[in-house]
Parts: C-alpha cells; structure tokens; sequence
C-alpha cells in the first residue's frame, strides 16, 4: 500500500510518529509531509525531532513542494492520512485550498475517489469546524477524531495511541492487533426482569 501520511500543526503529533511506525513495520510505502508548526510541536509533545520522523517514511516531502510526486492526481498513492489535521488544515480541505502540499494531496485524494482520513484533535468544536467536519465528509473523506475507546482498560499514553492508530489502519485496510476489538462478551450484561 502506499500511503500518504501528513502531520500539521495541531497537538498529538504521536498519533502521526505511530501510524509511520505500524505502516513501516507492514512495509507500506509512505510519503511524509511535516508542517513547519508541527515540528514545532513535535519538540513540545514529544522526544522526536522532525529530521527523526522523516526517517521512519520512504519520502519526506517539504510542505511547500508543489512538485512532489503527490502532488499530481497521475501518481498511483492508494489513501492519505491528515494525522492530526489542525482545525486550519480542515478549513483549507473542506474550502478546495490547496495552498500547501497537504491540502493539495488531500484536494487529489478527493478529486479521484481515493481514501482521504483525516484526524482532527481539537475540543470544543465551534460550529464552523463541525460545518468543515460535514464538508470534507459530504466531499468523501472520512473523519476519525482522536477520541481513543476505554473498553480495552488502557494502562498507558501508548496504549491510548495504539487504539487510535489501529482504527485509522482498520479504515486503510491494513490488517493489525494494536488494540483489543469490542466483543459481547466486553459488555456487562444486566438481568431483565
């Protein structure tokens, strides 16, 4: 599979440093494009630099490089993951801007009915995210906001991580056990009387 993975500028960059992991470890190829606010980020949130996170992809692609490979609606990537997708990152999405690389590979996976995710980490939503949110998903994307599940009783950041990152892998189909899957028998079953 091959995958575009783009990291912008808003708080939770490990779920973008995660999903190049697992995708590396299933030998996807990748196409990183890391925002300059998100390596920013990446030294508040996290012990990775930005040189350290373009070596877990097979291509690092300057957010600014309109000549990139995914650029163009002619080069065969399979999906996008916008992993997290800043609330201005949405607005230029769900606007049809494509004034960086991520929008414009965002704007190409829309255009030719390719899987476009798109993970917003943002809380509260005011109404004109919500209305984004119901932009990009009228236009085909799929949004996955990072809102980890607490069946599986997480016992740590990571595991946390693990879930989300394991839904978006479910949503590209890529096989993976990162997380435990909701069962019947998860549920506490109460005696109807």
């Amino acid at each position: 599979m091959n995958v575009v993975v783009g990291i912008s500028g808003a708080s939770g960059v490990g779920y973008g440093i995660r999903l190049l992991q697992v995708l590396a470890e299933k030998g996807c190829v990748t196409h990183l494009i890391i925002t300059d606010s998100a390596r920013k980020i990446m030294e508040i949130e996290t012990d990775f630099s930005g040189a350290d996170v373009e070596k877990l992809a097979r291509y690092a692609h300057p957010p600014d490089d309109f000549s990139a490979s995914v650029a163009s609606g002619s080069y065969p990537f399979d999906a996008m993951v916008v992993i997290p997708c800043s609330m201005g990152t949405l607005s230029a999405i769900a606007s049809g801007s494509s004034d960086t690389l991520i929008t414009r590979a965002a704007d190409v996976c829309l255009k030719e009915k390719r899987r476009l995710i798109l993970v917003p980490r943002e809380t509260p939503l005011s109404l004109v995210q919500l209305r984004n949110m119901v932009a990009v998903a009228e236009a085909g994307a799929v949004v996955l906001p990072a809102c980890p599940a607490f069946y599986s009783r997480p016992e740590s950041l990571g595991e946390l991580v693990d879930v989300l990152v394991g839904r978006v892998l479910d949503l590209l189909g890529v096989k993976n056990d990162l997380y435990h899957r909701w069962k019947a028998e998860n549920a506490v079953g109460r005696k109807c009387l």
